[in-house]
């Protein structure tokens, strides 16, 4: 396992199992990313999660090759070949067709005629051909369990011999490998459901080589299959694959093996049979489940890189803001709150139909943004999200306020405002104001409010409703982890949700923190983190160096600098003369620290994060806040004309293209091939979600609600 782990990831047999050791005392892949660099020589974040799944699968391997080696030990007359097929498995894969022979299932044909007797008689028929049967059928009948007729002794020792070839790991592997590299996938509608399945149209006649279909048409083919309304095969042109014609690779499993340099005309008929009864129908459904789970990974990753980017998007940061969650006939629901998210006002206005209460409106909400001097104005994005984007700006000129009006994604919040963490925040707030709250903190701060949500309900995927729950979940939640720890969490502000990301953190310490810090009114250095119900030692090494405190007692405290280095942080400051509070922001200090520093290379990469630290404690690692500015003069799709030139918000990233909102509540679709001028091989390599993009209509088809667009530079 290390030599194989050390030649994937280019890195040495004595990092591995360094890294092993550390994930096995139960460190986690964001505390061994930050703070063992020295261990793993500086991997990111994303290789070590990558190292530590690919760990686990190759334990589980070694587990179930163990089970299965113990298992045919039990068996008689085992062939000294299988243990060591077993032990050069490379995968769960190979290691279960290899097993799957010696399975205890209901009796085959093939096993009816061995219990009969007939394996000697299917031998001898093997190595001798028909035109010797008649003589060994004679000889040999005696040995069988009842009376058997030549012709049904003749056809059981056929099935015998048709079964163990299908059973031949190596005819397996072989004709598998011709099938990836030479198989057509073919794709065909369903008698009598034409009209049902009029949205797979495309796909009623389809083949496509299977080494050449994408990910996102997989899942595609797999969705309609699953609805019952597409048939998917596998298909090779010229039927049984030549590679199989060699007489070594087509011994029946557990024969003795019959060398020759082409097999005999009998041989092939039986491989042929082999093929087409029980070789092809195997393949093709292990192949078909390879090719699912290969599309359901790339789909995860897809939604994995979507929702990084929108976790670690730009927020606006500590201003008082006021959001709008837009309606029609039940009006605009508005929630206003602090600099840190705290919940100051709330209420319904209804300046649109039917009501068209709009003066009422505008009274209401310029009152409540010059009482409580909100700096911006958000609405969701949503049904009337435009025409609210409209009344709100008329009203900020017309009152003259200092307020600043953006429309922003509600992806969600609905979600949110149902949730029983919403509701244990807000008890007594409708559940159409806890979802105004939550468009508001998502402005602020996109990480600490998207936390609160299951990520499966963002809306960032590509088929994400295709692939495994669980597999997803799983997925998802390494990457909110991964971003909670790389942007860092307030200790004195951070909600029960964000609290639970912390590395070394579970949710029931997440609470114990927050019930401390109410008793304590907050936290005032990272030593009372080990006040906290249940965490110990290791928790708190794992944890610590993630939570911040801001003008706390110990100026470290507010950096990503981990208690275990505050000694040398001091041997530092002491060596250029300087106390740490005067070091930190301070170039010409750090100057000479990083002069001094460079003679002490055993801890290289953890003083170069020193210095970056106390260059600027607790960087925010998120780019800076831009937004949309749609054009007020298009509010629908039936607005939109080819040739425009438009600025929008890019809010999915698939395989094929890009996703972006107009503001027209349709979001138009860059193909890959309009993303730039030059072949594209992944569209993120262009575009991020939540970018905001300059386009140009290329194409609008109000009827099937689809805008074409080109992205511009």
């Amino acid at each position: 396992m290390l030599m194989a782990l050390a030649k994937e990831y280019s890195i040495s047999e004595i990092t591995v199992k360094n890294i092993i050791d550390l994930f096995e005392e139960g460190a986690t892949v964001p505390f061994v990313a930050r703070y063992r660099k020295e261990v793993t020589g500086a991997m990111l974040d994303e290789q070590l999660r990558s190292f530590h799944t690919r760990w686990q699968y190759l334990v589980e391997l070694e587990k179930r090759r163990v089970a299965i080696i113990e298992l045919l030990k039990e068996l008689p007359d085992i062939p000294q070949s299988i243990f060591a097929s077993i032990n050069q498995a490379k995968s769960k894969t190979e290691l279960e067709d290899i097993y799957a022979p010696f399975k205890k299932t209901r009796k085959s044909k093939a096993d009816l005629a061995t219990d009969l007797g007939l394996l000697p008689f299917s031998i001898a028929l093997w190595q001798d051909g028909e035109a010797q049967s008649q003589k060994h059928f004679l000889a040999l009948k005696t040995g069988f369990s009842e009376p058997v007729s030549y012709d049904a002794a003749l056809a059981g020792a056929a099935d015998i011999i048709i079964e163990r070839l299908a059973q031949n790991i190596i005819t397996l592997q072989q004709a598998k490998l011709c099938l990836q590299q030479e198989g057509i996938l073919v794709s065909r509608v369903l008698r009598g459901k034409k009209e049902a399945a009029e949205k797979f149209q495309d796909y009623f006649d389809y083949q496509e080589p299977v080494r050449k279909c994408p990910p996102h048409r997989l899942l595609a083919l797999f969705r309609g299959k699953k609805e019952g309304l597409l048939k998917l095969s596998i298909e090779l042109e010229g039927g049984l694959p030549y590679a199989l014609h060699n007489a070594i690779y087509v011994t029946p499993l557990g024969f003795p093996e019959v060398k020759e340099r082409t097999p005999s005309r009998e041989k092939l008929v039986w491989l042929e049979k082999a093929w087409h009864e029980k070789i092809l129908a195997k393949l093709e459904t292990d192949l078909l489940s390879e090719l699912k789970d290969f599309a359901e990974f790339s789909a995860i990753e897809v939604f994995q890189a979507n929702l990084k980017d929108l976790l670690m998007a730009a927020p606006a940061g500590a201003k008082r803001t006021l959001a709008l969650d837009p309606g029609f006939r039940n009006g605009v629901k508005w929630a206003a709150v602090d600099e840190y998210g705290q919940l100051l006002d709330n209420g319904v206005i209804y300046p649109h139909p039917p009501q068209n209460k709009s003066m009422e409106a505008e009274a209401i909400l310029a009152k409540t943004i010059q009482r409580l001097k909100i700096d911006w104005l958000v609405i969701g994005n949503g049904t009337a999200s435009r025409e609210t984007e409209t009344f709100a700006k008329q009203m900020i000129k017309q009152h003259q306020l200092n307020c600043r009006c953006v429309i922003v994604s509600e992806a969600g919040a609905s979600v949110y405002s149902a949730s029983p963490v919403a509701i244990e925040e807000f008890p007594d707030l409708d559940v159409t104001i806890r979802g105004a709250v939550s468009i508001a903190r998502r402005f602020q701060d996109p990480l600490a409010e998207l936390v609160k949500i299951d990520p499966q309900a963002i809306g960032v995927g590509q088929y994400q409703h295709d692939v495994k729950t669980n597999r997803l979940s799983d997925a998802l939640a390494a990457v909110v982890e991964d971003c909670v720890n790389a942007v860092g969490v307030d200790l004195n502000l951070a909600s029960v949700s964000l609290l639970t990301y912390v590395s070394g953190l579970t949710q029931r310490l997440a609470q114990n923190i927050v019930a401390l810090r109410e008793e304590l009114g907050g936290f005032s250095n990272r030593k009372q983190l080990k006040k906290v119900k249940g965490i110990g030692d290791k928790a708190f090494e794992q944890c610590a160096g993630f939570l911040r405190i801001r003008g706390g007692d110990e100026p470290l405290d507010a950096s990503a600098v981990h208690p275990e280095s505050y000694g040398l942080v001091k041997e530092m400051a002491h060596s250029v003369k300087q106390n740490i509070s005067h070091l930190i922001g301070n170039p010409a200090a750090l100057a000479m620290l990083k002069s001094a520093a460079l003679a002490n290379a055993e801890n290289n990469f953890t003083i170069q994060d020193i210095l970056q630290e106390l260059a600027k404690p607790g960087r925010d690692p998120r780019p800076e806040f831009k937004y949309a500015s749609f054009d007020e003069a298009i509010s629908s799709i039936q607005d939109l004309q080819e040739g425009m030139t438009l600025e929008g918000v890019v809010t999915n990233v698939a395989a094929f293209g890009a996703f972006v909102d107009l503001g027209v509540h349709q979001d138009g679709l860059i193909h890959i091939s309009q993303l730039a001028d030059r072949f594209v091989k992944d569209p993120r390599d262009e575009v991020r979600v939540g970018e905001v993009v300059k386009v140009k209509v290329m194409e609008v088809d109000v009827k099937r609600k689809r805008i074409g667009l080109k992205r511009l530079k």
